[in-house]
């Protein structure tokens, strides 16, 4: 092998690597204490060495025909990863990071520039986008979040007018997701409301905030886990993110210092002259968010979301998290759907390869419904009648039909 292709080889193989190591965590589910740590822990030290190499070795791969947005492609995979981990643990810090990744590939316009007709890339290009609005979302990072939003727009649109073969009505469906989105959010709305996030500055300390009574004498149980879901038709959403469960995932969060929402990110400078990014540079700072862990603050609780999940997915997530909960800690399940006191729908027909069954999935509220005002001698008397039970429920029918 001549000595001017060792780099590009190297380079290649590095890549297919990283790839297959990205491919095993990539569907892993973001729920579980055990779930995907040891494999995370390989494919993050496989993306930092490819990352370093591309580095050091810049001038021979763009000679050999490396493009600006295999660069991003790289970068954007450790997006992912650290966005990733965030699900799995929620800690801030991976969170930032990913947004910093994002960030970096959308100021270096490391997508941007190559040829319009390179549908491949386009389509790497979209996804890029929609990733870095998910992340700007739960960041709060509103200004950011309109900038992508009409990159988004516009590159939809050039992607139309230049390939009018390929359809593109499920981008143009994401678009209109996250327009309805922002334009409904209190976030984005009220620009000066306050943030979701337990908050230093405008919140008393944790230890100043009345306990809740102790289920036993000498045991204090902690909160370690929650999953959040909702069932409701139509609703505001972006991605698999649903509003009211966008909400519930910021007030189960700590506030690093309580500088999160208020954080501009600042224009990179070099000895006082801001950078161009036009050229190559893959120069991306890997520990930027290393000290963003408050240690007066308690950890944020795990979070699993779920969009509309099955009954049998609902309870093996559930079964999961109880067989790995800590001992002497509790977990929060948020469920909103749809359910009227008094009414039942006794049975939903769904099809699924091929054949016909009824399937039945209720799960009785005590809680968040209205009683029934109208019960039945026998009820009020202490004594249930067969239909007592269903007077108030939650439906929770399969995926798609419907939210009931």
């Amino acid at each position: 092998m001549a000595e001017e292709d060792v780099v590009p080889e190297t380079f290649r193989v590095l890549v297919e690597s990283a790839d297959r190591k990205f491919a095993r965590v990539r569907d892993l589910p973001s729920y579980g204490r055990a779930q995907g740590q040891h494999y995370f822990q390989k494919v993050f030290k496989a993306y930092m060495r490819l990352w370093k190499y591309q580095q050091e070795h810049r001038p021979e791969l763009v000679k050999a025909g490396l493009n600006r947005w295999e660069i991003g492609e790289i970068a954007g995979r450790i997006g992912q990863l650290y966005f990733g981990q965030y699900m799995r643990t929620s800690e801030a810090r991976f969170l930032v990071e990913a947004y910093i990744f994002y960030e970096a590939i959308l100021k270096r316009r490391y997508f941007e520039g190559c040829g319009v007709k390179d549908l491949r890339v386009r389509f790497k290009e979209l996804r890029f986008y929609a990733r870095f609005l998910l992340v700007s979302l739960i960041l709060n990072r509103t200004e950011m979040v309109k900038v992508v939003v009409e990159k988004l727009r516009a590159l939809i649109d050039d992607c139309k007018a230049n390939f009018r073969e390929t359809n593109f009505k499920e981008w143009k469906l994401v678009e209109q997701e996250i327009l309805r989105f922002i334009n409904i959010d209190t976030t984005f709305t009220i620009p000066s409301s306050r943030p979701f996030r337990y908050c230093a500055m405008l919140n008393c300390h944790p230890n100043s905030v009345p306990y809740v009574a102790r289920f036993h004498a000498k045991k204090v149980l902690k909160f370690r886990d929650a999953i959040l879901m909702s069932y409701h038709r139509n609703e505001v959403k972006f991605a698999e993110l649903t509003l009211d469960v966008y909400r519930m995932l910021q007030c189960l969060e700590w506030e690093p210092s309580g500088s999160f929402y208020q954080k501009h990110p600042a224009e990179p400078k070099e000895n006082g002259v801001a950078v161009d990014y036009s050229g190559a540079s893959g120069l991306i700072d890997m520990n930027l968010a290393a000290d963003m862990t408050d240690p007066a603050l308690p950890p944020n609780p795990r979070k699993a979301i779920l969009y509309r999940p099955s009954l049998t997915h609902l309870i093996a997530v559930m079964a999961t998290i109880c067989e790995e909960l800590p001992p002497e800690s509790i977990m929060l399940v948020y469920l909103s759907a749809s359910g009227k006191p008094g009414q039942i729908n006794t049975s939903h027909v769904e099809t699924s390869g091929g054949s016909r069954r009824t399937r039945k999935s209720m799960v009785t509220s005590h809680s968040s419904l209205e009683q029934n005002c109208s019960a039945t001698e026998s009820h009020i008397n202490g004594v249930k009648g067969p239909s007592d039970y269903y007077n108030d429920y939650l439906w929770l029918g399969p995926k798609g039909n419907g939210g009931r």
